[in-house]
This record gives C-alpha cells, sequence and structure tokens, in this order.
C-alpha cells in the first residue's frame, strides 16, 4: 500500500474515534436531561399540592368570616 492508501483508514478512524467520544457526551447530556425534567415533575407536583392547601385554607377562611359577620 502506498501512504495514500493508508491515510483514507487513518482519517476513517480518527473520525470513528471522535464520533465515538461525541456519543458519549450526548448521552451525559441526555441523562442531565432526564434529571432536570424528573426535578421540574417533583417541583410541579410540589406547586400543585400547594395551591391545593392554599385553596382549601382559603376555604375556610370564607366560612369562617361569613360565621363571624366579617365579610363586607
Amino acid at each position: 500500500m502506498t501512504e495514500v492508501d493508508n491515510l483514507a483508514p487513518e482519517r476513517l478512524k480518527r473520525v470513528q474515534a471522535q464520533m465515538s467520544r461525541f456519543e458519549d457526551k450526548l448521552n451525559e447530556v441526555a441523562a442531565d436531561m432526564r434529571g432536570i425534567k424528573q426535578h421540574m415533575a417533583a417541583f410541579m407536583t410540589s406547586e400543585a399540592n400547594q395551591d391545593a392547601a392554599i385553596a382549601s385554607l382559603q376555604v375556610r377562611l370564607d366560612r369562617i368570616e361569613r360565621r363571624l359577620d366579617l365579610i363586607d
């Protein structure tokens, strides 16, 4: 084989190595994104629970105000 013939396989090996590193990094980013999505889902669930608790307290407060004739 000539020197030119050896260049193509060497370049392909380098490209393959770069693609492998790129794939590893992409997998890391995907794992990070999954973690962020899970955190956001937990946050949204917590926020929904807090909203429900506040609504419940508002209903109770409205009832107390009506009983004490504090409503304008």
